[in-house]
């Protein structure tokens, strides 16, 4: 087994582990004094979105990002999640039907393989791509994907600069139950996401928080000539959810849409079970 692959296997354990209590863990940052929910805030508010716009989100996670997103871009709006684990799946699908959301598609998959759908308005990841070791590949799928003008938003962790030596084996205890280990801090994968996002979007802002331990990197898409209108096209998203009826679910796919709790043939489209092979069109 590769690094890469072992990275992953690592990733998936711990959060299908913590699933069920991960939103409770994740608060407890609160303790030192890490304002989580002011930082997702601030990333939201980054993305400049507006009413109706379509936003993806890599490593959705439980959907912790669900009501923010949802409070701007509203019922008209789309929010496609993606997840490498499906324990933590399973929560985000339990927080969309406690909403009653219908806007919303969860899917099952790599980020590097994920087939980000065309024209989308903005990509947003918290505190999740930075476990992904092509983190640089990811952002590049994304930006190609990001409609003229449109938003690409990371926040996520970092070590502060300089950061002394005993800084790491300190650290490492507090971060490694989100799957956080040596190798990811080693890699550095903050300066491979600064980097990619530099070159590959415009208007780039680097913001630090927490005393340099976190940073929200903001970015968009470049104007391609005069066509600058925000358009979200249909029959991409619904091939990159694996929403098409071409689709036949095939569990060694690289994504998949989540099935519903139980996981029988029933896929989901918006939170709203479709029989398998057969989505319904009507609300993309």
């Amino acid at each position: 087994m590769s690094q890469m692959d072992s990275t992953r296997q690592h990733v998936i354990k711990k959060y299908h582990d913590r699933a069920r209590h991960y939103d409770i863990t994740a608060n407890l940052y609160y303790l030192f004094g890490f304002r989580e929910w002011a930082y997702r805030r601030k990333a939201v508010q980054a993305l400049r979105l507006r009413p109706g716009d379509t936003v993806v989100e890599v490593g959705c996670g439980t959907g912790l990002n669900f009501p923010l997103l949802e409070q701007v871009i509203g019922p008209e709006g789309r929010i496609v999640g993606i997840d490498l684990t499906d324990a933590m799946l399973a929560q985000a699908q339990r927080r969309i039907q406690a909403c009653g959301w219908r806007n919303v598609s969860l899917v099952q998959a790599d980020a590097l393989e994920f087939q980000f759908p065309a024209g989308v308005n903005a990509i947003l990841s918290t505190f999740a791509l930075s476990l992904v070791p092509e983190c640089a590949e990811v952002i590049a799928h994304g930006s190609a994907a990001l409609s003229p003008g449109g938003s690409f938003v990371v926040l996520d962790l970092k070590l502060p600069e300089p950061a002394p030596g005993w800084l790491v084996p300190v650290l490492l205890p507090m971060v490694r139950p989100f799957a956080v280990t040596v190798e990811v801090i080693t890699r550095r994968p903050w300066d491979a996401i600064r980097a990619a996002m530099q070159a590959r979007l415009a208007d780039f802002s680097w913001t630090e928080l927490f005393l340099g331990f976190a940073f929200i990197a903001a970015a968009c898409a470049r104007e391609r000539g005069d066509d600058g209108q925000r358009a979200f096209h249909d029959n991409s998203i619904e091939e990159s959810a694996g929403l098409s009826s071409s689709a036949d679910g095939d569990r060694s796919s690289p994504q998949r849409p989540l099935h519903d709790i139980s996981y029988s043939s029933a896929w989901l489209q918006f939170g709203v079970p479709h029989e398998k092979g057969t989505p319904s069109n009507k609300n993309w």
